[in-house]
């Protein structure tokens, strides 16, 4: 069966028979927050009774972390589960998104029917979003998909276009749907949040866990907006125990936490000049990126299968529109394991 995404382990696993060195997935490279795994063992406990249906303790945490109200919060299984249902709930006929970015929206939205415009960002610009944007949201825009920062590239958009995109959007009468999962990444995270503008505007903010708490394997994430009656919709857009009683324990550990978010941004904004400056060196131009993960082009198109050939998984982006075979991302990891991979290219490269 294909699949559209990093992080499949178990098909290194399946083929190889050992685990890979994994930059394909974006994870934190600091692993599970101090405390999340007892936490997990602890809420099995309470394995033989359904979940709460609505995360009233995880809302209620979500909230405080986030300065909302926690009937601004819905829960799901993972920002996926969340894209879906607000596409179903939604049901635009007419939706706009920027290309390359993450594949799930533009995917959500064709399976159901809705007619997709994809915005090209450009390399000449460093795939940052520019004006032109705005040309494109009219008043046939049902819906429209900005990921900030953006998947693959790595790049924020102006706080002053947001804004702008987002008034335009509301006098257009179209729902901006900001996906913030790479958000608490940052460097300055609060600088690109559009969380105050919750109230007043036609806005959904989607956030997860997996990313900044490493947790992929748990599906936990969250959508915001003070539309009650949009998320009202969304909840009932799918299965009614959408995160387990796992993933609400670890998701209230993590939050409460409050020393590891700056911790990784430390490590991050250490290394990934770091990883850059390697990968230039090495004959890849990478773009500027601002997450965990930076996007190159290199050379040898065939450079993620000579690095899977010895234990090491990149993330092939040819499927992305506007790149091609020789662009590839990487997450930024921890400095043995950047030097790791920054070695193996060497190898497996003239």
């Amino acid at each position: 069966m294909p699949f559209d995404h990093g992080g499949d382990w178990a098909g290194f696993y399946a083929a190889h028979g050992t685990f890979p060195l994994d930059f394909s997935a974006n994870i934190s490279p600091l692993g599970l927050p101090e405390g999340v795994r007892e936490a997990v063992t602890r809420a099995m406990d309470r394995a033989d009774r359904y979940p709460d249906p609505f995360c009233r303790d995880l809302r209620a945490a979500i909230g405080e972390t986030w300065g909302v109200s926690p009937a601004w919060v819905l829960c799901g299984n993972g920002a996926g589960d969340l894209i879906e249902r607000a596409v179903q709930a939604i049901r635009p006929k007419r939706a706009l998104v920027t290309a390359p970015t993450f594949s799930e929206y533009p995917a959500a939205l064709r399976r159901m029917g809705c007619k997709v415009t994809e915005h090209r960002l450009e390399p000449k610009n460093g795939f940052r979003l520019t004006e032109a944007f705005l040309s494109d949201v009219t008043e046939d825009t049902d819906l429209v998909f900005l990921c900030e920062p953006n998947n693959p590239t790595g790049v924020t958009t102006d706080p002053g276009l947001l804004k702008a995109i987002l008034t335009r959007c509301d006098r257009c009468g179209a729902l901006l749907i900001t996906d913030e999962c790479f958000n608490g990444l940052l460097p300055h995270p609060e600088a690109h949040t559009l969380v105050p503008y919750l109230e007043g505007y036609r806005l959904l903010v989607l956030n997860a866990f997996t990313k900044l708490y490493a947790m992929p394997g748990l599906r936990l994430g969250f959508a915001l907006s003070a539309d009650r009656a949009l998320l009202e919709k969304m909840g009932a857009c799918g299965q009614p125990w959408p995160v387990s009683v796992t993933a609400q324990a670890a998701g209230l550990t993590a939050l409460a936490d409050k020393t590891y978010p700056t911790r990784l941004r430390d490590l991050l904004n250490n290394q990934r000049p770091k990883l850059r400056a390697g990968l230039a060196e090495l004959g890849a131009e990478s773009i500027t990126g601002e997450a965990n993960y930076l996007l190159f082009r290199h050379p040898d198109a065939a450079l993620a299968d000579r690095l899977e050939e010895i234990g090491i998984l990149i993330r092939r982006c040819a499927g992305y529109p506007g790149l091609g075979p020789h662009w590839f991302r990487v997450a930024v990891r921890g400095e043995e394991e950047n030097r790791r991979l920054l070695n193996a290219i060497r190898q497996v490269t003239p």
